[in-house]
């Protein structure tokens, strides 16, 4: 099982119901709506896709079931690996 955590310490800020992330050593600005932030909060420490899906599925219980919400989650961690922001810890 896949585990994740934060790359690096970022600047992060939370406006409007969006969460703002400035990786100052690639220059780049990533966006995330609430949800997003959510997850992003939460791998300040090493999480699992199973371990984040629990979370949210717990917060946004009525919004989607949980296979949809894994697959999201699945699929948001593989961006976020990709944008340098979070790193696998296996």
């Amino acid at each position: 099982m896949s585990q994740y955590i934060q790359k690096g310490k970022y600047e992060a800020t939370e406006l409007e119901g969006e969460w703002i992330i400035l990786n100052t050593e690639q220059y780049t600005v990533t966006r995330l709506n609430d949800v997003g932030g959510l997850c992003w909060s939460l791998l300040t420490e090493v999480q699992t896709s199973e371990s984040l899906t629990r979370s949210l599925a717990k917060k946004y219980s009525s919004v989607k079931n949980d296979e949809q919400i894994k697959k999201d989650v699945e699929e948001f961690l593989i961006n976020l690996v990709q944008c340098g922001l979070v790193q696998r810890v296996d």
